[in-house]
């Protein structure tokens, strides 16, 4: 799996122009999910996220997490992540999970991040989405499970 992650002020995420997921303080995740993937995957994501010490304390040096702050998450699909570029001018999506595997996953990460944090808001898997990013730092972070594995 791969995740970029983006600390916020607030997000938000329209289907329509329709609001579908909205947060406070707290950060967006897009969530893309490869098709050697298993659930060790999606675990060791959420944990890793839920902990990253990315806020900020009293002095200013990121040494807080998600649930030290109480922050919030808006989880985004996007599988987009998985497209490889480096041939030619068109990406190729050959790593990325096809839909159903994908959407399995995604609603596992969500569930797991539920359990985890008190506001989990999602996007609409498989649907064309506009993302509101108010990114405070910034601070942009990339993970990916299967660095985690070698």
């Amino acid at each position: 799996m791969r995740a970029v992650i983006q600390r916020v002020r607030e997000a938000r995420c329209q289907v329509e122009e329709k609001v579908v997921g909205s947060i406070k303080k707290g950060i967006v995740v897009f969530l893309a999910v490869g098709k050697e993937d298993k659930l060790a995957d999606v675990e060791y994501l959420a944990e890793k996220i839920v902990n990253l010490r990315i806020f900020p304390d009293e002095k200013g040096k990121m040494n807080l997490s998600l649930l030290q702050v109480g922050g919030d998450v808006l989880i985004i699909p996007q599988f987009t992540l998985y497209g490889n570029c480096e041939k030619g001018l068109r990406p190729n999506f050959i790593e990325a999970a096809g839909p159903d595997f994908a959407r399995k996953y995604y609603l596992k990460f969500l569930e797991l991040m539920k359990r985890k944090v008190a506001v989990v808001e999602g996007g609409k898997f498989g649907e064309r989405m506009r993302v509101a990013v108010d990114n405070e730092g910034p601070v942009t972070l990339i993970l990916d499970s299967r660095k985690w594995q070698r």
